[in-house]
């Protein structure tokens, strides 16, 4: 009865940005070689993607990966990938609904433009297509965002120095979700 209140009575965030594995120590921690680890990625992401997005004053909500209930008109989840073998990974999304789709393919197309390296087919994993918090986080839109490989030296190469243009990338395509009125990054040059 109280999970009916909740939903029924609270108003939802414009935006909610997640860092995958944050504040985990056990269990799913993520990928790590090494050289890199993905919650470190992951948060440094995130919080500039929400400082973005605060900028342009756009209502966020920065959590961990342990959250509680939310609702959102936006979900976005930040991770990077890993392979056994390295680089056979790159981009991916998921998300859990048809109402996501075509956000997801608007954010492929602009990271496509930007991003140099490969793309796996959406949901192209159990973990991307039933991730655990669709069901904590009642959004209208929610992707769950890979932006590369960090087994893959290549990626993390071109990643590393690029990390807070891939968040400014992101929080201009939940600006434009919005239909918020912001400047395109300037260090594209492809047409979004």
């Amino acid at each position: 009865m109280a999970f009916i209140l909740y939903w029924g009575t609270t108003k939802p965030i414009d935006v909610i940005i997640q860092a995958g594995h944050e504040g985990r120590s056990s269990g799913n921690t993520g990928a790590q070689t090494k050289d890199y680890k993905e919650v470190v990625w992951n948060v440094l992401v995130a919080n500039e993607v929400a400082k973005t997005l605060r900028s342009w004053d756009i209502e966020v909500k920065r959590v961990p990966a342990k959250v509680a209930l939310h609702r959102a008109k936006i979900a976005i989840s930040i991770h990077f990938d890993s392979a056994r073998t390295p680089c056979n990974s790159g981009a991916s999304v998921g998300y859990p609904n048809e109402n996501s789709y075509a956000f997801a393919q608007t954010w492929k197309k602009r990271y496509k433009a930007y991003f140099p390296f490969s793309w796996h087919k959406d949901n192209f994993t159990r973990n991307l297509s039933h991730y655990y918090a669709y069901k904590w986080i009642q959004a209208d839109k929610f992707l769950v965002l890979e932006l590369g490989e960090l087994s893959c030296e290549k990626q993390t190469s071109w990643l590393k120095p690029r990390l807070k243009k891939v968040a400014h990338l992101v929080a201009y395509a939940i600006a434009k979700e919005l239909g918020h009125a912001v400047p395109k990054p300037n260090f594209i040059k492809k047409k979004l």
